[in-house]
């Protein structure tokens, strides 16, 4: 044996020495194909030899490439991923879970269990929840106005087959305020929270004047109330990421508004959108629900207030497709951001063991099945007229004259009747007899 070899012989036997773990496979002249030891392996060393810049004979080996994991290496690694996932949702499950307590108790009546169980709605006996929505600026500083109720609007669920109903009431209806004599109707929930509205079967406050008002004129039951703050929808749009709408404006350029939002320190316009498939983020939103094309320059409003609340009805309906797709209801933060939104900007009667059952009926209710709909556009007739109110004020009546809502009221009961299933054609057969 030549010196070297035997040198080599003796490392390899010296136990003190860390040793290979697989042997040497025989090189093409007859030498071991592995380095000495001790030798730094450059940084192209093949995954064999371990990690680069490490010396030979430093690392045990990692199985090569193809070869599978033992059985046990399996089981080891299922179980640290199944510990990490249940962790994880734990975590989610307890972010959200925060979320919905604190909000919850903010925005709702009754006992938080209650959000555990699924409560009959009020209505559905009769077939139809009705629930009357109004919104404000009460949360904008500098607005003095902020507390008129300028958007007010009528949500009607068809809880048998799964439609719905959004009908837009429009500010400037005269109406006799209990209490406070005919005003504007954007006013009775200053009126009421003033007078501290205060009547059996009716909730206090501002609140239930305004539903005594619908009511009485519009001959429907309305089971709940939301007030909505503008800054909900805003917060709401952000919360979900985002809604689609299509912008289909009476003008080929779309719908442009230059009034200046006071809220905001810019010189851009309120809105600007161009007819066509549009993506709006939360304060595109807000400011679309603000806008009436006032302002000199403005296209796209030939109905001012009247288009503006098309607009409103639009959004409420895409945010709500949002809101119960895949992508928000299985992500815990967007979850969190919209019990977030809700909770901080809305204010109603609903109790928190009606909430799951408003939710599953929501659910069920394709866009399709959702229809808007205005007074000044009742399948094409106009029920509304112009009216100039004994203090020269500019307002707006039934056609059929003050107090007269009959008209209305039928087309009311036409909105919320059930279509008639489509009848199939006769066969040839039966057309022979």
């Amino acid at each position: 044996m030549n010196p070297e070899n035997q040198q080599n012989y003796q490392n390899s036997n010296d136990l003190s020495l860390p040793q290979p773990v697989q042997s040497a496979p025989a090189a093409t002249d007859g030498r071991s194909a592995f380095p000495p030891l001790g030798t730094t392996l450059p940084s192209y060393a093949p995954p064999l030899y371990g990690q680069p810049g490490t010396s030979f004979g430093q690392q045990t080996a990692r199985p090569a490439a193809g070869v599978p994991l033992k059985k046990a290496d399996w089981k080891k690694r299922f179980k640290r991923l199944l510990i990490v996932l249940v962790i994880i949702g734990l975590l989610a499950g307890g972010y959200v879970g925060a979320k919905l307590l604190m909000n919850a108790s903010k925005a709702l009546g009754g006992n938080i269990l209650g959000l555990l169980q699924n409560q009959k709605l009020d209505g559905e006996d009769s077939g139809y929840v009705n629930i009357l929505l109004a919104g404000n600026s009460s949360d904008d500083e500098g607005h003095s106005g902020g507390e008129l109720t300028d958007s007010i609007m009528i949500v009607s669920i068809d809880v048998a087959t799964n439609r719905a109903v959004l009908l837009s009431v429009p500010r400037d209806l005269w109406v006799d305020v209990p209490g406070s004599g005919y005003s504007k109707i954007n006013s009775a929930y200053v009126f009421g929270k003033a007078d501290k509205f205060d009547e059996s079967g009716y909730p206090s406050g501002g609140m239930g004047t305004l539903e005594k008002i619908v009511e009485t004129n519009f001959g429907i039951d309305i089971n709940y109330y939301a007030l909505v703050n503008y800054t909900a929808l805003r917060d709401a749009v952000n919360a979900v990421g985002g809604i689609d709408v299509v912008i289909k404006s009476s003008d080929p350029r779309g719908l442009y508004d230059p009034s200046r939002d006071y809220t905001k320190q810019t010189r851009a316009p309120l809105v600007k959108l161009s007819n066509g498939p549009q993506t709006l983020d939360g304060q595109t939103a807000l400011n679309l629900a603000r806008a009436r094309g006032l302002a000199f320059g403005s296209y796209g409003y030939g109905q001012g207030d009247f288009t503006r609340s098309e607009n409103q009805r639009l959004m409420l309906a895409a945010l709500k497709e949002k809101a119960v797709s895949a992508g928000v209801v299985s992500n815990p933060v967007k979850i969190g951001n919209l019990l977030d939104s809700f909770g901080n900007n809305v204010v109603t009667d609903f109790q928190t063991d009606e909430v799951r059952r408003l939710l599953d009926i929501a659910k069920k209710i394709p866009s399709s099945n959702i229809k808007s709909a205005s007074l000044n556009d009742a399948d094409g007739e106009n029920l509304l007229t112009s009216y100039r109110t004994f203090n020269g004020q500019s307002a707006l009546i039934p056609a059929a004259g003050v107090d007269d809502y009959s008209d209305i009221s039928a087309y009311l009961e036409k909105l919320m009747t059930p279509p008639a299933p489509a009848s199939s054609s006769p066969t040839p057969s039966s057309r022979n007899n």
